[in-house]
């Protein structure tokens, strides 16, 4: 009876075991899945408040309807740039935006506006890259790419 009392505290330990690996990398990707939502969605709300820029009048600071989005830079949009220290292992450069869950970077040229938003663990490896452009004022004229 010993025996067999000893075999199920080994069984119950490893499936407890088993258990908490599973929990450990579920816990993972959905930390990893949360963190692109969220650099998604400081994504569109950049390129939002760009468009929005765009279209308001110049003597009240905005790129009065310009034909393209050459020149937008952070600033304009009211962010603030460089190195804010959020992340460890990694330094904002001096024209890039960021926030707490990634670093953002504005290549405006052109037809496009490109937001390429990237997030770090905490050794400064890359997590996520979302990448989202804008092409005119509308809703419709955003793309979002998930790398």
């Amino acid at each position: 009876m010993g025996q067999q009392q000893l075999l199920l505290l080994v069984l119950g330990i490893v499936i407890v075991g088993l258990a908490v690996v599973v929990g450990i990398q579920a816990f993972s990707e959905n930390q990893k899945k949360a963190n692109a939502d969220a650099l998604v969605n400081d994504g569109i709300r950049i390129v939002s408040d760009a468009q929005a820029w765009k279209l308001k009048p110049s003597a009240f600071g905005g790129g009065a309807s310009a034909s393209n989005w050459t020149g937008l830079d952070f600033g304009q949009i009211g962010y603030t740039v460089g190195d804010q220290g959020l992340h460890p292992g990694t330094a904002a450069e001096a024209d890039q935006y960021e926030n707490l869950n990634g670093v953002y970077d504005m290549a405006a040229s052109g037809a496009n506006l490109t937001i390429t938003a990237t997030s770090f663990d905490g050794g400064g490896t890359a997590l996520n890259t979302v990448v989202v452009v804008a092409d005119g004022t509308t809703p419709g004229d955003i793309t979002t790419t998930i790398n």
